[in-house]
């Protein structure tokens, strides 16, 4: 098999591993375990003759044995290694950061890299893990990486070249681990700044508590910031308030989420209201109340019988309550609903009351080219959005949105248009590409 698999190389194709496959070895069930005698000992000779047979490539690409095992298992030599961590394998179906992360693990197996991913957990979520292990990612899971997750990172360590981390409560259990153990270039993105999102929450709720959650999460950051070699961020307000902070820090600025170039298929019969959104995420919570007591009446005044839909993973009693017949709470659905959802729906609304980042409901919405109403804080961080999309903070201004929108057929050709060129500029695969040139200060083929 050895043989086979070199010769089918020195022809021009590819041999892949197949994480999926199991071998189940009998030593010696066959011919015995004596290599002195009978069939058993043509394996020393066949050694040698695969030795001499192959050792030019033998020479240039393989290790002595026991030697250099983290490339030599997967021919990475000539590869430089990254190490993702983030809470754990990216839920892309269920949340926005998790699609964030997964998107750009692709990005980075089509960049050439070879990819790590640790999960802060170590569990094998499925479909998940799977997933990543076909795309080429090896994930790392189970009882031994979470008992030895540092000397994992010890022994290796000086093969790492980057390292990844998303988030804060993840990052600041591994950054000082890496940053003693290897060379990587120490790449930080939190996927939103947590202080600032607390700080926003407190104007609505004037919790006294989140001035302290969001001092502690601010503490937390910047410490990261200060340890990072790059600081990422999706959102170009964080981007500025971050370099305000820590002016010789270098950071940039990359599309939170990357999109294929949309191609619209919107019925022309389109109905109906839709938000979409994980319910892990508190302002999804207090953003789908606040439409249904102060947003929603408004509208059914002036368009009765008008649906709203509301999607979204990890649903809380609280909401389901809400429910009704105009009031539709759908819960998680699967990648292919949604699409339809979106296919099909007249207007998306985005009622966030607070947040910080980038947020993918919006960019989503965008790529299928679905009219959309916003607060301010549904739109925040994105570049020229302003021209596209009239923040309306207020429950009148947002409900005289949605109706005036609604009705208005021509105005919304022209948005669903300007949605795919804004989405075509900012968040493709080349746009992204792009700023992780800059990330890494090299450049890359996207394959």
């Amino acid at each position: 098999d050895s043989d086979l698999a070199f010769e089918i190389r020195k022809r021009g194709y590819k041999v892949v591993y197949q994480p999926k496959s199991v071998v189940v070895h009998f030593e010696g069930i066959s011919h015995g375990t004596d290599t002195s005698s009978g069939l058993k000992s043509y394996q020393i000779r066949n050694q040698q003759l695969f030795i001499e047979k192959w050792k030019g490539i033998l020479d240039k690409e393989h290790f002595a044995n026991a030697e250099h095992v983290l490339w030599a298992r997967d021919r990475s030599q000539n590869k430089k290694t990254i190490l993702v961590i983030d809470h754990y394998v990216p839920h892309y179906d269920k949340d926005a950061g998790s699609r964030t992360t997964f998107q750009y693990l692709k990005l980075f197996v089509d960049m050439g890299f070879n990819v790590k991913f640790l999960g802060d957990n170590f569990y094998q979520h499925e479909p998940y893990t799977s997933e990543l292990q076909q795309m080429g990612v090896e994930v790392f899971y189970g009882v031994w990486y979470r008992d030895n997750y540092e000397k994992w990172i010890k022994e290796h360590g000086q093969k790492i070249d980057y390292a990844y981390l998303n988030r804060p409560h993840i990052s600041i259990k591994y950054i000082d681990l890496i940053r003693k153990y290897t060379n990587a270039k120490i790449i930080y993105y939190g996927h939103d700044l947590h202080y600032v999102r607390e700080l926003k929450r407190y104007e609505i709720e004037k919790n006294e508590e989140l001035i302290k959650s969001s001092e502690k999460w601010k503490e937390l950051e910047f410490e990261l910031f200060a340890k990072s070699d790059v600081i990422v961020t999706g959102s170009q307000d964080e981007h500025e308030l971050i370099k305000n902070a820590f002016p010789n820090k270098r950071v940039c600025t990359i599309p939170a989420f990357i999109y294929d170039s949309p191609s619209l298929s919107r019925s022309e019969q389109t109905e109906g209201l839709l938000f979409v959104g994980g319910f892990s995420h508190t302002p999804n919570i207090d953003a789908v109340k606040w439409f249904n007591s102060e947003v929603f009446p408004l509208v059914k005044e002036k368009i009765p019988g008008i649906k709203c839909y509301i999607v979204g993973s990890n649903v809380p009693y609280e909401i389901n309550e809400l429910n009704s017949d105009q009031f539709i709470i759908k819960g998680f659905v699967s990648d292919e609903e949604l699409v339809k959802l979106y296919e099909k729906t007249r207007l998306v609304i985005v009622p966030l009351r607070y947040g910080a980042g980038i947020k993918e409901k919006t960019i989503e919405a965008m790529y299928h080219g679905v009219p959309i109403v916003s607060t301010s804080y549904g739109i925040e961080g994105l570049k020229d959005i302003f021209s596209l999309v009239k923040p309306c903070d207020t429950a009148e201004d947002f409900a005289e949105e949605v109706i005036s929108l609604y009705n208005d057929s021509a105005r919304m050709k022209i948005m669903e248009q300007c949605f795919v060129d804004y989405i075509n500029k900012h968040f493709s695969k080349r746009a992204s590409l792009e700023a992780m040139k800059e990330v890494f200060e090299e450049n890359y083929v996207y394959s």
